[in-house]
């Protein structure tokens, strides 16, 4: 018989130091065998160079690199439909205990619930943990025990809640020697799994005493570039938010720790109304007569609007998988509004080009910007994609980086006319609403 083991399963949580769930299973009794599954379900849908994927796949094997070299263990890499690899695990191995963290997606609750009945059925415990938020579920709802449906007053609960109960850290680098010794378990090449590397990279996220101090003054200018780059590292957890919240808190910018704030809260709406993923929040707008022109929404999605500042901003996400926040809110603004394009048609573009999406960010962002979501922009505040352009990039700079055609003669004309637009968005929009 073998000898009992516990498995940790690396999902969204792609490190070693600091994960919660790692921490739990390391500190019981038997050696721990982590895995990472490679879920069929999910990349039977993507295209077979989505960054995303080599992302993940780099990410495993830094961890690989440490556990070979430190420990003489490993992550056994599985492709597959999760239940099944489990089903195989359970064989082949006497598991005492899988441990987890947490997921918050309508996908991921209902893998999680299946399989933590087979494991069940066969005596073994499932036990998951809060590791990719600082507040889950219900920490943080009104007195009543209902949800938020406002930024400000759920940003405000949060603050006073992290102030009187402060962050607990999981050091599970600590413990990493309690991993089981092995170098021969599955592993698997990205051309294995029906894969190629991608030529766009996450960057490496930065987070200085500068960066977060100059955050507030500095944000909203594409060309600056003062972003931190943290978002796909806290899509897919190769750095701990308790680090990054603790880090803001350090610095005493509220500015850049209320964006963190911002994530959460989408993940509360997305927990507590699930329908939103496919549906309006204010269902009252799923009655917008959209217009869908394919074309436009071809040209949308090129770049090619003759709108500068909408395009520099779909010509980076298509080039580099990254947008900076405030022109993301300019293009999807004019998808929803200008061309009268359901938001849903952007979110799933957004979907399959983000490297750092999210579906609960994604959604929550998007519902604003259409005025359909939560705390959402009224449907009548329209912005002006030439005016910005005065506001955000008034050196052409960001412009001339992304569009550096723009002002030839094969540059496409605007798209549509803004007056035209605003009105013709006001009709229609009055018209659902009212």
């Amino acid at each position: 018989m073998n000898p009992k083991v516990n498995i940790f399963w690396f999902r969204r949580d792609l490190r070693l130091d600091d994960n919660h769930g790692l921490y739990k299973a390391l500190k019981d009794n038997n050696l721990v065998l982590p895995i990472f599954i490679f879920d069929s379900n999910i990349l039977n849908k993507l295209p077979k160079n989505d960054a995303r994927i080599t992302f993940i796949y780099e990410s495993i094997q830094n961890m690989q690199s440490k556990l070979k070299k430190d420990y003489n263990s490993n992550i056994a890499l599985f492709f597959g439909e999760p239940e099944k690899i489990f089903r195989t695990l359970v064989e082949q191995y006497t598991i005492d205990t899988v441990y987890t963290n947490h997921d918050y997606e309508p996908y991921a609750i209902a893998r999680d619930k299946a399989i933590e009945t087979l494991l069940t059925s066969k005596k073994i415990a499932f036990k998951s943990y809060k590791d990719q938020v600082i507040f889950e579920r219900n920490d943080i709802v009104k007195k009543d025990g209902t949800a938020y449906k406002v930024y400000t007053p759920f940003s405000r609960v949060w603050l006073d809640t992290y102030k009187r109960e402060g962050i607990t850290f999981y050091p599970s680098e600590t413990l990493l020697n309690n991993t089981l010794k092995s170098n021969t378990l599955p592993n698997l090449s990205l051309n294995a799994i029906g894969f190629t590397e991608s030529k766009i990279k996450a960057e490496k996220y930065t987070i200085t005493p500068n960066l977060i101090a100059d955050y507030e003054a500095t944000r909203n200018f594409p060309a600056q570039d003062n972003t931190s780059k943290l978002g796909p590292h806290l899509r897919f957890g190769t750095v701990s938010v308790r680090k990054m919240v603790n880090e803001a808190s350090k610095q005493q910018n509220i500015t850049f720790l209320k964006e963190l704030i911002w994530r959460e809260f989408f993940m509360h709406i997305l927990w507590h109304f699930p329908y939103t993923s496919k549906n309006s929040f204010k269902p009252k707008y799923d009655r917008i007569e959209w217009r869908n022109n394919e074309l436009e929404f071809k040209a949308w999605c090129e770049g090619k609007t003759g709108y500068p500042l909408v395009d520099a901003g779909m010509r980076q996400l298509n080039k580099t998988g990254f947008m900076h926040n405030r022109v993301r809110m300019l293009v999807g603004s004019f998808l929803c509004k200008h061309l009268l394009i359901d938001w849903r048609l952007g979110e799933a573009y957004f979907a399959l080009k983000l490297l750092d999406y999210d579906m609960s960010s994604n959604i929550g962002n998007w519902q604003w910007v259409a005025g359909c979501g939560v705390d959402a922009a009224p449907y009548f505040r329209i912005f002006n994609p030439t005016t910005q352009i005065d506001k955000f990039d008034k050196q052409l700079e960001y412009i001339k980086k992304w569009v550096p055609d723009f002002q030839e003669l094969t540059y496409p004309n605007p798209i549509v006319d803004h007056k035209m637009a605003r009105e013709r968005c006001l009709k229609v929009y009055k018209a659902a609403v009212s």
